[in-house]
Parts: C-alpha cells; structure tokens; sequence
C-alpha cells in the first residue's frame, strides 16, 4: 500500500505537535538534575506511561511478533511480558525504595555505595557497551525494518528507500529528540506516543480478526490460502480458525527441548533477564528515579506491570495471524532479500565443492519448502567434507540437523572454510510490518507510522539518554573532569547522543543476516553476557548486607566469561537457561566470599532527603491484582 496526501499529513502533524509538546516541556532543564532526572518530579501516570513507551517499540512490533508468527513459539514469547508484570510489582517494594533512598543519578553509581568504585566503573563500560551495541543498534535496525514494508518504492532526494537508509533516518530523528531536551521532554512525549501506540496497536489488532474472519473483504487477501495456512476447512467460521490457531501457537508452557522458551527458562531462565530489565537497566530505572516521591515511583511501576498484560493482545496475537494472512508475503521477502545473494554464490560454485571454499546452511522451514534445493546443497556440504550422505528423501528437520552436523565436520577438517548466509524459508521479522500495509485504510497507515516512530524513537531516546547519563556521571566527571559545570555535564551528555547514535546506525542493518536468528532473540541472548552478573551483584548487594565489597567487581568480571564459555560448549541448550546457570555459578562464587570474608559491619548507605519515601497502600493492592492477573492469563493459555 502507497502512503496517500492523508497519510502524510496525519503523520507530519502528529510528530510536530508531540515532538513541540516535549520542547516546551524541557525548556527548564538548565542542570544535570533537570536533564537526566527530570528535576526529580515526575508523577506516578507519567512515570507508567514512559515505562511502557520506553519499553514497547518496534523490538515488540516487529520482533517480539516476529517470533510469535513461528510454529515453535507462538504466544508463548509473549512471556517476556506477563512475567515482567511480576518483576516489574516486586521492583516497586524490593529495589525502588533503596535506590530513591540512596538519591542515586544512575544504577552504576549504587554498586559505589554498596562495594566500591571499581565495580561502579565496570558496570557502566558493560552498560554503556551493551547499550550502544546491542539495544541502540538492535531498536535501530528494528524501527527501520518497520517502516521499511511501509515506504516500500518510495524515494528521498532520489534514492530508493532502503533498510539502510531507514536506519539513518531513524537514528537522526531519535538523536534530535533526546539532544533537544533531555528526560523531562522523553517523559512527555511518551505520554501522547505511549497513548497512541496502544490505540495503534489495538486498531490493527481489530483489524487482523476483521481480516482472519472475512479475507475477501481485505484486498490481496486469498480466503482459500488463509485456511489452508490455518488449517481448517474451507467455508470455517472466525471461531473455528481461531480455535485451530489457539490449538497451535497460543500454548505458554512449551516442552523442555524448545529452542527459544522451554517450560525450565519459565521457572528461572527467564527471571533474570526481566528483573534487570526493568529493576537494573538505566534507560528503564532513569524514569523511576525521576519520581517526586517514592509512592508515585510505586504507582507508576504498578501502573505499568498492569499495562504490560495487555501488550501480547497488541504485538504477539497480531504476529500469529499475521503469519496466517500473508506466509506466502512473508516467504516472498525471504527469498528475494535473503536466500537471493546467497543462492546466487551457490550457483557459481556447485560443480567444484572441494576447491569452492565455501559451505550452505539452511533452516527446517527452508528444507520444507524446497526440499530438493536442500537436499543439493546437503550433497554440496558431504562434498566439501569429503563424507557421503544417505539417498533418497528425509523429513526437513532431519535434513536441517544433518546438514549442520556436515558443516560442524566440515569446520573442524577445516577451519578456513566460509560459512554463507542461512538459507531460510520466512522472514518473520517482516510479520507485523506486512500487517499493517496489508490492512492499514489511508489515515490510519499515517498515524500508524507516526505511532511506529514515535515508539522506536521513544525507545531510542531512553537508551541514548542512559548512555549519555552513565558516561557523563559515571565515566566523564569521574575519570575526566571531576570539577565540571553543570551546563558542561549537560554538554557532555548530549555530545554522547551523536556518537551513540553513528555506532547504532552503521550497524544495524547487519542484523538481517539469519545467523542473528531474528532481532528480539539477538537482543536477548547478547544480553546474557552481563544480565546474570549484574542480578547476582545487586541481590547480594541489596539483601546480603555483610557481601564483601570486592564481590560486586568480581561477580561482573566473571559474568562474561561463565557465559560466554556456556556459549561455546553448550550452545544447545537454550539461553536462558543458560543465564540460569550463569547465574547459579555466580551465587555459589558470591556466597563463598561473603562467608569467607563478612564485612564487619553491614554497608552503610547514604540517605536523601529531597524526595518523600513513604511507601503507597494503594499501588500494593493493585500489584496484587496485577500478579492474580498474570496467573489467571498463565492458567487460560496454558
């Protein structure tokens, strides 16, 4: 579908009213204060807000729905969210009263507190890393990948828009947003995008039953095609495809053995990454620390873990359908923009295996849909590896499996062999996106691009601004210019968001390489390498008052290596649980030097006085609704 007048204006209008609202609104912020904490005064329904818009962006849309679309995980992704309503209650009573308590600018800045400098400094360089690299990089490469089905054909200064060419785009837009104004102005502006995403998504949602139940009514749809996809019979009701899908993909506990969420990760795996999302991340936690007072930091926690039970209805349902609507689309761009080169070397080198240099991987779903081009390139491999493989046909799994066990022979015989591109038979990344150009009238499409950049650029700005704030206050004024000005701290900060920005960009549109197995499952697996150590040092930090100061530093040292040696010798088990043993093995570390070596008296923490810390009655009666809810959710699509 073309962008029309409409659809341009709707979506130039919404960005410069929201975009004005968060200048106005940052007009004050003339100290370091102001700038990254908003001068410490933001509301409980602000504070909400901001969490869910800094959080939902186009790594939910586009890759959380992605993931949703595949026949092995379907709703059961949708973990990551109702889990973080959990996490997100137990960080409103467990974590936040202590970091408000402490006065602290940055989550760094508490291991200072509780250990010492140096576990303070490694923190920030892993966050500042892990922020630019993989979330900045990943939110880029995502919010140009969402808009790209969108912008599809159209041209800047007579260039075709392309991911490339998006990811700038996107990029620059965040970078203006977050320099201009700073976190008082990120706040406000997620309040209209927040509001306008949910609205967004639940039009679209809407849509896709619409779409599910009468596809003739949708142009390009094929009713016949979408029950074959389904799996029912012709002439079926919504409620019979709905049932059939539900029956597929709409399961929360999957077996052990499942690559991406097994029912194991549910019981730890999956814990650790979401409590340091939400209880350790500065880009989540720099919207709570700017609460005027701990009770509205609570009511906004709260606030935001019960909106995250809504979010799977709006990113992970839509995925699921969307698959259903448009696999042919979907097998399409695959094909052109992924298999293409790839196939392409593949016909240049076949009749000379053992001096090509080269070997093919492809997935199950490519296996299936072309089983004789896999099973040449199976042959090709055997070739290369100089090994035989049986004749006659195989299931595509067996055929998938068998050729990753060639390559594996073929690496160790040889380690300088060249690994192509996986061949794949999906681009599920491109579910939602096809969803709404498939689907979108004209003046929705605009306002659902607005809504789609505005989440990604929301997202974008709350990175940037928390790798602008840990290097100016953790690294900047520590290490470099410890008598620096507030307006120079400012300065620096949004000197920070350029640089940032620049790394992201050139980077991100490597992340369409399959080998990345989809942007939300790149983000969440790099995210191992520091998550587990950094839950491990705040938990005996927070709740083991006698852990020695030197722990905290170790812990983070160690994290890295525990996981990245799981890595490589236990690739095949799946990440999460992973992080789960990353973190045991951190736990037992952490817990023979607190025995070994007990702080003679419990660490004491500094205690400000600017904000109120009285805890809120209200916001514990609702985070135990919002927990009875998650279960209830859990116990319906078991």
């Amino acid at each position: 579908m073309e962008l029309t007048g409409i659809d341009i204006v709707v979506f130039l209008v919404l960005v410069a009213v929201v975009i004005g609202v968060g200048v106005l609104m940052s007009r004050r912020e003339r100290d370091s204060e102001a700038y990254f904490l908003a001068g410490r005064g933001l509301s409980w329904w602000l504070i909400g807000f901001s969490l869910i818009a800094a959080n939902i962006s186009a790594e939910q849309f586009v890759g959380m729905s992605g993931q949703a679309a595949k026949d092995y995980v379907g709703l059961a992704i949708a973990s990551y969210e109702w889990i973080a309503a959990i996490t997100l209650v137990a960080v409103a009573f467990f974590f936040l009263p202590k970091f408000l308590r402490s006065g602290i600018y940055t989550v760094p800045e508490y291991l200072e507190y509780r250990y010492n400098h140096t576990a303070r400094t490694i923190m920030s360089l892993l966050m500042v890393v892990t922020l630019v690299c993989v979330n900045i990089t990943t939110v880029i490469y995502l919010g140009a990948k969402a808009l790209e089905p969108l912008l599809a054909g159209q041209t800047l200064f007579k260039h075709r828009i392309d991911i490339p060419t998006l990811a700038w785009m996107v990029g620059i837009a965040a970078a203006i947003y977050v320099a201009a104004g700073g976190l008082r102005a990120c706040a406000w502006t997620d309040l209209f995008w927040g509001s306008g995403l949910i609205l967004g998504g639940t039009i679209i949602m809407v849509l896709a039953f619409l779409a599910l139940d009468s596809p003739e009514r949708f142009e390009g749809l094929d009713p016949e095609a979408v029950c074959e996809a389904v799996g029912v019979e012709q002439g079926a009701t919504f409620s019979q495809k709905f049932a059939a899908l539900k029956h597929r993909k709409m399961h929360m506990v999957l077996p052990a053995d499942n690559p991406e969420i097994p029912w194991t990760a549910l019981v730890l795996g999956i814990w650790i990454p979401n409590f340091y999302y939400w209880g350790l991340n500065q880009y989540i936690m720099q919207r709570t620390l700017g609460a005027r007072s701990l009770a509205d930091g609570q009511r906004g926690v709260v606030f935001a873990a019960a909106l995250k039970l809504i979010i799977p209805f709006v990113v992970c349902i839509p995925g699921i359908i969307a698959f259903a609507l448009y696999q042919d689309q979907l097998q399409e761009t695959a094909s052109e923009k992924t298999n293409a080169p790839t196939l392409a070397v593949f016909q240049k080198v076949k009749d000379r295996p053992k001096t090509s240099g080269k070997l093919f991987e492809f997935n199950k779903d490519f296996a299936e849909l072309y089983p004789e081009q896999a099973s040449e390139l199976l042959r090709f491999n055997a070739a290369v590896a100089g090994v035989t493989v049986p004749t006659g046909g195989s299931p595509a799994n067996s055929l998938a499996k068998m050729n990753g066990e060639l390559i594996e022979q073929a690496l160790a015989k040889n380690s300088q062999l060249e690994v192509q591109t996986e061949l794949v038979g999906y681009d599920y990344d491109s579910a939602f996106p096809q969803l709404v150009a498939g689907l979108s009238p004209p003046g929705l499409l605009g306002f659902v691009i607005a809504a789609l950049m505005g989440a990604v650029v929301s997202s974008l700005a709350a990175m940037l601004n928390a790798a602008s704030t840990i290097f100016t206050m953790d690294v900047y004024k520590e290490y470099i210019h410890r008598e620096a000005s507030q307006a120079n701290l400012v300065l620096v900060g949004r000197l920070c968001v350029p640089v940032a920005v620049l790394v992201g960009c050139l980077f991100a549109p490597r992340l369409s390489r399959p080998e990345y197995q989809g942007a939300f499952h790149f983000i969440q697996e790099f995210q191992g390498y520091i998550s587990p150590g950094v839950l491990t040092v705040f938990l005996f930090g927070l709740f083991v008052p006698r852990t020695p100061r030197a722990a905290g530093a170790v812990g983070l040292v160690l994290c890295p290596g525990v996981y990245g040696l799981l890595h490589l010798v236990a690739s095949h088990i799946s990440f999460l649980n992973r992080m789960a043993i990353t973190a045991g093995v951190l736990s037992a570390v952490l817990l023979v030097l607190t025995l070994a070596q007990p702080l003679p008296e419990p660490a004491r923490l500094p205690v400000q006085t600017k904000i109120g810390l009285e805890s809120s009655r209200a916001a514990k009666f609702f985070g135990l609704v919002v927990v009875l809810a998650t279960v209830a959710l859990y116990v319906v699509f078991w």
